[in-house]
């Protein structure tokens, strides 16, 4: 009976889809454990084999916690919404739908193009996942929760006395009996104070834009990062290097009304929350780092442009109080105050353009331009780069009452505290730079020293160290004093107050994209208006582009059946608008991250038709035991998600504060590419070892193409190749006859030419060496280069675990006790497997597995009460093999499985110590430190019993012929030494 992958994982695939095997019960009286991967997005190129590697751990996991006898929710479902369908869509002509479900279900496209399928893939490698609670963030049954999240955030505003978002209606009924003056809210900024006489008397319109300043999402005119060729705003994780991350398209900086949720409002939480959950501490600090927590001041400066580039300073600066603005800052080291030489503002700021001079416009403007084409994180990371421009502007001190020179500069992003700073070249290292970068130009004074120290080569950016000096009534004083002292004296003068900023800034829910939620919105003389549940979804309608409208409009804004008819409560014509009873719908959609915000919820009860889950069904899963994922999510999903948990915890929507317990990210499988080198002109190409000292350019080569093991180029095949076809008549310098391609690790893409299909290496060695291969690599956290040398001895691992049990004429098992080493044997692998999955060490047990099986095989052993553990042992890895073992073990066929109990409902073995200790020791008996022989002895005898023994033995009698050793030397369980 010999081992066919093949036929055995087809099998058992089917069998256990049939049955339904790993279908989570909400209700059970067993501990609940829940494992969850994040969400795969279904691109047509299909899976890869860096994509299992996480889903391979969380599988062992949920299957190890099986047979612990948990009840395991282990769901899996799509994150459908997205650009990159949105891009395919509009290059093929098909609809979004359209070829989401070809990536997911699989089949031959419009286009003639063979898709696997994401599903049939991740079936393919034998994952235990409930396919009963499937979840698409774009069918309708699903996003119409997502409209409803985001309505009753709507319906919230943030109380900070109360530390929790609540109810609109609390805010309204204080309003009513109060006004404004003691809500204690997260709001916008510069809230206009009214009475509750004053808010009666406000019509409804004034009411709903006053409340659109408190609710946990609103509209605002926005900076956001603009795409004109994808025709959509991008969030910060979407660009590298200032361009778009899909097509490397320019973006810039522009302002544009968008839907913005309040996630400032949790910055404080979000920050403490990171203290009880069990995340990796590289996570929790770049989390720590977004959110950015500063404690100081903010400071206000009076500020009126100069009158003309002609007139001096002092008579420029005519501070007449019905001139003055106000730039407000935000400081950490307010002990500085007296040490500001100039100011600097975002070129983005609000006030750059009424404050800018007549004589500095147009330099200002088009460093203004020039700015919006670079993205935030590429000004954040430039910190060499120095460059700005001076307003022609000056603000006032508010002590001494000095003009100090308003200047604008890409350091500062208009996102981050207020806008501006205060500029103290002496204590800070970029503003010293920047101020003898511009020494001796007009708006750049002296450096002004405040601290006792030297500042001739640097700036002094220490907190310790020094006493302050030219520093009025703070001199003397130290960092922290003098911290004290000035926020005292700024209140007393109405400059300014103690604050606690963050850098998280509240994040943008707009897209002007197709492919996304659609908002259950609907605007009424340009206020938004909800949609109520009871007509909930609102369904993305169809349109003939998904390309934004000629008139800029995105691409909803193509649909002609789009506009809310409030009488008939239902979608209808746009040419009913009538702005009565028919009004415009929202035409921007939701932004990727919307429907993954909440889904791990929805997996606790997916079919619920009413609501996004039943009460009973939060309380019984409450979160995520195990999160596996990338680290690159940092920032993003992994923020907002703790965002919306935490919201919909206050509004007494989800058990618990936090949605993952424990967070492991998993590292990336990285790619071998492969590379020729093609001269200038395309006619030639070298052979690796000889374009040194040449003009080459390295091209990605299709693995197909190339020797895997002797890096040689079949050159026929590479002329032929399609994406090579402009090479056909190349010349081929080779070395030694071959040419050798370059190698060199990569992350594994299809546009690297470097990827290998799973369904690849399952068809011709099986999922279980697949599994247990992707294992084997490395430690899970770390990042490792495929290498499919040693896969074969993975295979070859599992056929001779198969002979353990099986050979040409069937089982071999026999009722036998097993002898001491074979129990040794087995405890070792349960001690080391057990600790392993526990430790989420999954490499170290493949080569446990594989000591295990050589010295079972060399005991000759074929023992059910060593081979039916060994069989459980081994199913969290491979399962498949593990359940065939198992149907072995029972004697059964697969005819007879109705009654079947599956190797999944099998109790984890246990380990248990008696077979591990040791009662005999084999001791080296040396003479003169030289072995001899051994022997074996208990392990309890004393050092006098030894010897006696010993010295009794006839081989050492013939080695002494006769001598008394001048000394004898015996460590109990070690040694045995016989001197002279």
């Amino acid at each position: 009976m010999k081992y066919f992958h093949e036929k055995i994982e087809a099998k058992w695939q089917h069998y256990w889809a049939k049955n339904q095997t790993f279908a989570a019960s909400n209700q059970s009286d067993k501990p609940k454990y829940y494992v969850l991967d994040m969400f795969p997005y279904p691109s047509g190129a299909g899976l890869h084999v860096g994509h299992p590697l996480g889903y391979i751990a969380s599988d062992i996991v949920a299957r190890y916690k099986r047979h612990q006898g948990f009840n395991v929710l282990h769901p899996q479902g799509y994150d459908s919404f997205g650009l990159p369908a949105e891009q395919y869509a509009i290059q093929t002509g098909q609809h979004p739908a359209d070829t989401t479900r070809m990536n997911i279900e699989g089949g031959v496209d419009k286009s003639g193009n063979s898709i696997q399928g994401y599903r049939n893939q991740l079936d393919k490698i034998g994952f235990s996942f409930d396919w009963s609670r499937e979840v698409r963030t774009s069918n309708a049954d699903y996003y119409k929760h997502t409209q409803w999240i985001f309505i009753q955030l709507f319906e919230s505003w943030y109380n900070k006395t109360s530390d929790k978002a609540e109810s609109i209606c609390t805010l309204m009924q204080e309003f009513e009996k109060n006004g404004n003056t003691q809500v204690n809210a997260v709001c916008d900024d510069n809230i206009t104070s009214f009475s509750a006489a004053e808010w009666s008397a406000f019509s409804s319109e004034q009411q709903q834009k006053i409340l659109l300043q408190y609710r946990l999402t609103y509209l605002a005119e926005t900076e956001v990062n603009w795409c004109a060729a994808l025709g959509t705003v991008l969030a910060n994780d979407e660009i590298v290097n200032g361009v778009s991350e899909r097509g490397g398209h320019p973006v810039v900086r522009k302002k544009m009304t968008q839907w913005s949720m309040r996630i400032s409002a949790y910055a404080e939480r979000l920050l403490q929350g990171l203290n009880d959950i069990d995340w990796s501490e590289s996570i929790k600090e770049s989390q720590r780092n977004w959110i950015g927590k500063s404690v100081g001041a903010t400071v206000s400066f009076k500020v009126k442009s100069q009158k003309s580039e002609s007139q001096t300073q002092s008579e420029s600066f005519d501070l007449r109080p019905s001139t003055f603005d106000y730039i407000n800052v935000f400081t950490t080291r307010p002990d500085t105050i007296f040490g500001v030489t100039f100011m600097t503002l975002a070129p983005e700021h609000d006030l750059v353009k009424q404050i800018t001079t007549p004589e500095q416009k147009a330099a200002v403007e088009a460093y203004v331009e020039a700015t919006a084409k670079r993205s935030e994180r590429e000004r954040m990371a430039d910190v060499k780069t120095i460059s700005g421009v001076f307003t022609g502007a000056y603000a006032e001190h508010p002590f001494t009452k000095e003009p100090i020179p308003v200047w604008i500069g890409d350091y500062v992003l208009a996102g981050y505290g207020t806008g501006a700073v205060m500029a103290v070249p002496c204590g800070d290292e970029r503003d010293y730079a920047f101020a003898n970068f511009f020494k001796g130009t007009h708006g750049m004074p002296e450096i002004k020293n405040i601290f006792n120290q030297d500042i001739s080569e640097a700036a002094y950016g220490e907190k310790g160290g020094f006493e302050l000096v030219n520093s009025d009534f703070l001199n003397g004083l130290d960092y922290k004093n003098g911290t004290k002292k000035a926020i005292e004296a700024l209140e007393e003068i109405g400059a300014g107050n103690a604050k606690v900023n963050y850098r998280l800034r509240d994040a943008v829910f707009s897209r002007q994209r197709y492919w996304g939620e659609p908002f259950p919105v609907y605007y009424v003389n340009g206020l938004p208006q909800m949609i109520d549940k009871k007509h909930l979804p609102i369904v993305l309608p169809e349109v003939e582009k998904y390309l934004p409208t000629e008139d800029g409009q995105p691409p909803l804004g193509n649909a002609t059946v789009w506009a809310w008819d409030v009488e008939k409560s239902q979608i209808v014509s746009c040419e009913l608008i009538d702005n009565v009873n028919v009004f415009p719908l929202e035409l921007n959609t939701m932004p990727g991250w919307a429907g993954s915000s909440w889904y791990w919820m929805r997996y606790m009860d997916a079919q619920n038709e009413n609501d996004f889950a039943s009460e009973d069904a939060l309380k019984y899963w409450e979160s995520v035991d195990l999160y596996i994922g990338g680290s690159e999510h940092a920032t993003g999903h992994l923020l907002y998600s703790r965002f919306w948990n935490k919201f919909l915890k206050d509004r007494g929507y989800a058990p618990t504060e936090e949605p993952f317990k424990k967070l492991i990210n998993q590292g990336m499988i990285l790619g071998m590419s492969a590379f020729v080198y093609r001269s200038e002109d395309s006619k030639t190409f070298y052979s690796k070892g000889l374009i040194q000292g040449k003009n080459v350019n390295p091209i990605h080569v299709d693995l197909s193409c190339i020797n895997d093991i002797t890096n040689e180029l079949d050159i026929e095949k590479f002329k032929s190749h399609p994406l090579y076809a402009d090479y056909k008549d190349a010349e081929f310098v080779l070395e030694n006859g071959k040419y050798i391609v370059g190698r060199e690790v990569e992350k594994m893409s299809k546009s690297k030419y470097n990827v290998v299909s799973p369904d690849d290496i399952c068809d011709e060695y099986g999922a279980d060496t697949l599994r247990l291969y992707e294992m084997f690599l490395g430690p899970l956290e770390q990042s490792k280069p495929w290498n499919t040398a040693g896969i074969t001895g993975v295979s070859g691992f599992l056929k001779k675990l198969w002979r353990l049990y099986f050979d040409d004429n069937g089982s071999v098992i026999v009722n036998d006790e097993p002898n001491a080493e074979m129990y040794k044997s087995l405890h070792k692998t349960i001690k080391k497997v057990t600790e392993d999955i526990e430790n989420f060490s999954f490499n170290t047990s493949v080569s446990q597995f594989m000591i295990c099986v050589n010295e079972l095989q060399q005991l000759k052993c074929n023992h059910r009460a060593i081979l039916e553990p060994l069989a459980i042992l081994v199913s969290p890895y491979a399962p498949h093999i593990a359940e065939e073992l198992w149907l072995g073990l029972k004697d059964l066929k697969i005819e007879e499985l109705k009654d079947y109990e599956g190797i999944s409902t099998q109790l984890f073995p246990k380990f248990e110590e008696k077979y591990l200790v040791e009662s005999e020791k084999e001791y080296p008996v040396s003479f003169n430190g030289k072995m001899r022989f051994t022997i074996k002895l208990p392990l309890d005898l004393t050092a006098a019993q030894i010897e006696e023994i010993v010295m009794a033995d006839e081989r050492t009698q013939a080695h002494l012929q006769g001598r008394t050793p001048n000394k004898v030397i015996i460590v109990p369980g070690k040694i045995i030494n016989l001197v002279g």
